[in-house]
């Protein structure tokens, strides 16, 4: 028995597509076919499949055991503990002590963190949520002073703060500032006194009394030293349940990536959504480096976007905290439902676009194409990125187009249509009646080549999923990927499925007591 499972790819480069003779009635008769009969003809054909050597995962799937996945959230909102600190103490080493493993990005160089960034975090049985911020500085300019907003931003939005300090060098004049804020804030201060490594060093730590915040806590955010210790202190300190104003969550409200190459206008957009400050933003690129979650009321209901760091060129290339943040995107991206890719219609498409949007493809998230920088079109520049998109962009011509300026906020309505519309083909299930009817009525009209002097059959057809939408055909051979291709682009034609990938699998499959 063959269990060879093939997946249609998107290009096909090299390999002949199928082009179909004449015209066909499939979208007519379809249409005239009434669900019991579909349903019926479904009945017989599986009845059909009995005759050949099938498999566990083919009984599996077969009995419609599908495996889509669960998105609702939980009810209310996890506390919140907001990480504050001067640059380079070790504030995103201790994120990643404290999730126990390395999702922060960290390099040796103060100022990598620059956005406020949510992690989810679990201790002795209990949720809430951390938020690595970047470095506080009073005199701050520039990126910078938009970091130290940031900082503060989330010390307000917060339930309790952890103000670390690094104990080998004492307290400075900023984090004198840091402490003038904080008491501001009225919030629950714990102090930590970071990088002891050693018995030797907790007599450093005892200088931090002055503070005024009470006993600092000894930790090695590096070695781990201290921080189970630390953590027992922060859930006696935490409520239950985030006493903030903020969102309470019914049902996981849709997640969506914003990706694209650097300095396209991810940030600006999320702002422009966001109708705040929520990430920073500079004309340098590269300025995002870890994914920035924020949760969006738009179009009366509630989003959660992503703010991604910019894909580069070459990521095998890139090093440090731009490889990391690279790695950190592709994560955000599998966390996600819908991908927007932004484009720049200011500056030709690039392969960089290209590769992007088949990483996007590929990740099986639903798709809409942003084309940002609007207000900066002219005449001239609209007739070559009509063509540019007619070239490069034609593999996926059934995504969602939305035209806007993330500066201005122009036509930011338009984005929520145009997610419903991929979310709802993302979900969207066939009945397995209609679906055979389908497939019935195109290979009777358009029947596979004959090749080496067999002609291959489609068996049985049956959606193995959605989210995204997985068709498997099972088959008594081959079928040519040219051919796999015209039945998945004949697929969104009869049903729709615009803004999301479409995989067709095929089993080939032999009748009992055959012999090979």
């Amino acid at each position: 028995m063959s269990d060879t499972t093939q997946t249609s790819g998107p290009f096909g480069a090299g390999e002949d597509e199928y082009t179909p003779t004449g015209t066909d009635q499939v979208a007519e008769h379809l249409a005239a076919l009434d669900d019991e009969e579909a349903e019926l003809r479904a009945a017989s054909l599986r009845a059909g499949l009995d005759d050949y050597e099938l498999d566990e995962d083919d009984a599996a799937l077969l009995s419609g055991e599908y495996d889509d996945e669960d998105f609702d959230g939980p009810v209310k909102l996890d506390p919140v503990l907001a990480i504050i600190g001067r640059p380079n103490v070790g504030k995103s080493t201790l994120v990643n002590r404290i999730l126990g493993r390395r999702e922060a990005v960290v390099e040796d160089t103060p100022g990598v963190t620059r956005d406020r960034v949510m992690y989810s975090a679990h201790w002795n049985g209990r949720n809430f949520t951390v938020v690595d911020t970047g470095g506080w500085e009073h005199d701050a300019r520039g990126i910078h002073a938009r970091v130290a907003e940031q900082a503060e931003m989330a010390v307000e939005l917060a339930d309790a703060v952890l103000f670390v300090v690094d104990s080998a060098v004492g307290a400075t004049a900023t984090d004198d500032g840091v402490m003038k804020m904080l008491r501001k804030s009225k919030k629950p201060v714990i102090m930590v006194a970071n990088k002891v490594d050693d018995f030797a060093q907790e007599a450093d730590s005892a200088a931090l009394w002055g503070l005024g915040f009470g006993e600092p806590y000894p930790v090695s955010a590096l070695h781990g030293r201290g921080v189970a210790d630390l953590l027992d202190h922060v859930m006696d300190t935490l409520p239950e349940f985030s006493t903030i104003e903020g969102l309470e969550r019914t049902g996981g409200p849709r997640r969506i990536a914003l990706i694209g190459r650097p300095n396209v206008g991810k940030s600006s957009l999320l702002n422009k959504l966001a109708g705040s400050e929520r990430v920073v933003v500079d004309n340098t690129a590269g300025t995002t480096r870890d994914p920035v979650d924020e949760f969006i009321e738009l179009g009366g209901r509630t989003w959660r976007f992503v703010d991604t760091a910019g894909i580069r060129r070459r990521q095998h290339m890139a090093q440090g905290a731009d490889f990391y943040a690279s790695l950190r995107t592709q994560s955000a991206l599998e966390k996600a439902e819908v991908a927007v890719v932004l484009l720049a219609v200011d500056e030709v498409l690039s392969e960089q676009d290209v590769r992007i949007l088949q990483l996007a493809i590929e990740s099986g998230r639903a798709l809409v194409l942003a084309f940002n920088k609007w207000d900066l079109l002219d005449d001239e520049r609209r007739t070559y990125l009509e063509r540019e998109i007619e070239q490069d962009l034609a593999h996926v011509a059934w995504a969602p187009r939305v035209n806007i300026s993330a500066k201005t906020g122009w036509h930011k309505d338009r984005l929520v249509p145009a997610l419903d519309t991929a979310l709802e083909s993302w979900d969207k299930r066939i009945p397995t009646g209609r679906l055979n009817a389908f497939l019935g009525e195109l290979v009777a009209a358009h029947p596979h080549p004959v090749r080496g002097g067999k002609q291959p059959r489609i068996l049985f057809g049956t959606q193995a999923s959605s989210r995204p939408p997985k068709f498997v055909l099972f088959t008594t051979g081959f079928l040519d990927p040219g051919y796999r291709r015209f039945i998945t682009r004949r697929l969104r034609e009869t049903f729709g499925f615009e803004g999301t990938p479409i995989e067709v699998n095929m089993r080939v499959r032999e009748k009992r007591g055959k012999k090979r």
